[in-house]
């Protein structure tokens, strides 16, 4: 068993992207292997390695390639699903990536194409095609150009668990052998299918000349490092998971206040509305002893209406029973013979009045 590990995102970067033919040679068979494309010249733009990545948010130990048409690629190795969604990742680098093309006054006819292609050791998506491509699309399948060519923005993806390991090897084809390579090119010669690749595929010949031409002191150098690097990742991770975990609380704190707030004013309301009615029930008990006082007083007034009424009946009973006595009085003294005249100055009444009690 060696050190090489090709998972290893540093070795990934290493073997493929170092300015030396080997390196270049063994970069043109994998693009050529995984876009399905002949590849006759590729430059890497960003062979450096990555020195300190101690604040780096999420770890890119990417290959930046591009072609003799000026087609760019992406490229990464992606070992485990993260804490920091990979679904909207990989879009972001290739929306940043296609973005960073000069179009300063140029026509938009001339964009390149930019491809983002991630190598997983996870599995992505239901279904059993170890390499997709993801273009602009509208539902139903509809494509967003009218040709593919026109197309000018990738995501390529290989789920390199998708790859059956046991399948012989006479019946694998060129991206199944290199995957196998990738996951097992650590045991060397003594797995028998790397053996036989080694022995008679040119593409993985040339890949080991390159994975050859690093000493095992090298490739502990590069472990170390890949490492440290994921166990950086890792304290990220768990330090953004930190962050949004207190983001949560503190949301959580906020909405808590804002029940209790809510939950005072509602207090406060239902206070004022109990006031409200005690106020209500007073006004009320108001009105009902003003309307009793009322009842009381036309009550009183009717009975000293009735006392009134009785009175002036009895003043005109006791007015005709006079007049009656009157009446027989001024007949009797008119059968006596005394005149009207002599009557009307008897009673002091005029002689109309005696005529009409006379009635």
């Amino acid at each position: 068993m060696r050190s090489a590990n090709l998972l290893n995102d540093f070795a990934f970067k290493y073997v493929f992207g170092e300015d030396c033919k080997e390196a270049n040679d063994a970069l043109k068979s994998l693009l050529t292997v995984f876009l399905e494309r002949k590849v006759n010249k590729v430059v890497v733009k960003n062979s450096e390695m990555v020195k300190d990545y101690s604040k780096m948010k999420s770890p890119r130990l990417d290959l930046l390639v591009e072609f003799d048409d000026q087609t760019m690629v992406d490229l990464e190795m992606q070992l485990r699903q993260t804490k920091d969604n990979l679904m909207n990742r990989f879009p972001y680098y290739s929306a940043r990536l296609h973005g960073s093309q000069d179009m300063e006054g140029k026509s938009y006819s001339q964009l390149k194409e930019t491809i983002v292609m991630i190598f997983f050791n996870v599995n992505i998506f239901e279904n059993d095609n170890i390499c997709n491509t993801f273009r602009y699309k509208c539902d139903g399948d509809l494509p967003f150009v009218k040709e593919e060519k026109e197309d000018r923005m990738k995501l390529r993806t290989i789920e390199m668990p998708k790859v059956d390991l046991n399948k012989p090897l006479e019946v694998m084809n060129e991206q199944e052998k290199m995957i196998y390579y990738f996951l097992n090119c650590h045991k060397g010669m003594e797995d028998s299918k790397i053996k036989m690749m080694i022995e008679s595929d040119e593409v993985i010949q040339m890949l080991e000349k390159r994975v050859e031409t690093i000493s095992d002191d090298r490739w502990k150098k590069i472990i170390e490092d890949f490492q440290k690097l994921h166990e950086n990742e890792e304290r990220i991770e768990l330090q953004l998971e930190l962050e949004e975990l207190q983001k949560a609380k503190e949301k959580v704190q906020k909405a808590k206040e804002k029940v209790r707030k809510a939950q005072e004013d509602v207090r406060k309301a239902e206070e004022d509305v109990r006031k409200a009615e005690e106020d209500v029930r007073k006004e009320q008990e108001d009105v009902r002893k003003e309307q009793e006082d009322v009842r009381k007083a036309q009550e009183d007034v009717r009975k000293q209406v009735e006392e009134a009424d009785k009175k002036v009946e009895d003043a005109n009973r006791q007015i005709e029973q006079m007049n009656q006595v009157m009446k027989q009085g001024i007949k009797a003294m008119l059968a006596n013979g005394m005149s009207l005249e002599f009557v009307s100055k008897s009673l002091s009444k005029s002689e109309d009045e005696i005529m009409e009690l006379l009635k």
